[in-house]
């Protein structure tokens, strides 16, 4: 069942995708809004008490409905249930139109927009990134968005399935991105009060949920990949990033593609992406000090970055495929 769930879903989303602002995106940034403003009082508990309701609870929620149908309405209807969750969650089209009209950009030789796209995607100032930087960080929000718009939610949909919560995990993983994202964003960008303890939490939380996808994610970039260089990328070039499953995931995506990640121009990955980059500096006059070892990214490695992206995907789901079969089987 999972198998199929996961199939039709993406097929679903690549067929009619979710439109960019839609009406549950909305209503997600209304639900953790309401959780922080009724339930955050300030004090250190009231932290736990707000990200255990906004995270939690719609995973609980999700996991009620899934047992409900399947046992009072039976297999069809509960993996229907099962595809409309994953196709509300799961997917590539969430993020991709940024991605692809940010190429076309490039490939018309427009920087500007190709700026201003990246800007108005990751809420930071691009203007002055040159273009093998701002090649850069096109390419590693991506990879980062797959990770978590695709294989982070795929592996804990299938956790928690194969437990009998249906798609549980899936609202779970996303709920608690999205968490870790919003008030942060609120934080900094639009200077709305927000309790640092929730923030910190709501880091420190999806970073735990987060730990074993991360990894798994960056073994499929190095099965799919140049596995060895994958693999060395991964043990010697994590640290260079602040946060570590990021590190994982762009430094074995970056030996996998023989591409310099990291680097010194910020804004990265997010605000405080590197342990050691300094502002506004080009990589191409530094010698790219602080990155991983590779060729200066160019335009066509975005196809790459795609193709290893896709291949990844075909990898996992043949595993879930042989997983199913040999559970049928048995």
């Amino acid at each position: 069942m999972n198998f199929f769930a996961v199939l039709l879903a993406l097929l679903l989303e690549q067929l009619k995708p979710l439109r960019h602002g839609n009406s549950i995106h909305q209503q997600v940034i209304s639900w953790v809004r309401w959780t922080g403003r009724n339930f955050d009082a300030g004090r250190e508990h009231h932290s736990v008490v707000v990200w255990g309701i906004t995270v939690i609870g719609p995973g609980i929620v999700t996991a009620a409905v899934h047992m409900l149908i399947s046992h009072y309405l039976g297999f069809v209807l509960a993996l229907a249930f099962d595809v409309l969750i994953l196709y509300l969650t799961l997917g590539f089209r969430q993020f991709s139109h940024y991605f692809t009209d940010i190429r076309d950009a490039l490939e018309q030789g427009d920087d500007l927009e190709a700026r201003r796209l990246l800007s108005a995607w990751r809420h930071l100032d691009a203007s002055e990134l040159p273009r093998t930087e701002l090649l850069r960080h096109v390419i590693e929000h991506s990879l980062l968005a797959a990770h978590r718009h695709v294989f982070g939610v795929f592996f804990w949909f299938v956790v928690l399935s194969t437990l009998g919560l249906g798609p549980a995990g899936a609202v779970l993983y996303r709920m608690a991105e999205f968490a870790s994202r919003y008030w942060a964003f609120n934080s900094r960008t639009l200077d709305a009060p927000t309790n640092e303890r929730l923030m910190i939490l709501s880091r420190r939380m999806f970073g735990w949920i987060d730990y074993v996808p991360a990894r798994m994610t960056a073994t499929g970039f190095a099965i799919v990949g140049n596995f060895e260089e994958a693999v060395n990328g991964w043990r010697r070039d994590a640290a260079l990033w602040l946060h570590a499953n990021e590190g994982i995931i762009l430094a074995s995506a970056a030996g996998a593609l023989g591409l310099q990640l990291g680097g010194a121009a910020a804004p990265g990955v997010t605000p405080d992406r590197s342990k050691t980059f300094d502002s506004g500096v080009d990589a191409e006059a530094t010698g790219a000090d602080g990155s991983t070892p590779g060729a200066l990214p160019q335009l066509g490695h975005l196809q790459s970055v795609v193709a290893l992206v896709w291949r990844s995907v075909v990898l996992w789901m043949l595993l879930l495929a042989l997983l199913t079969l040999a559970n049928l089987v048995g």
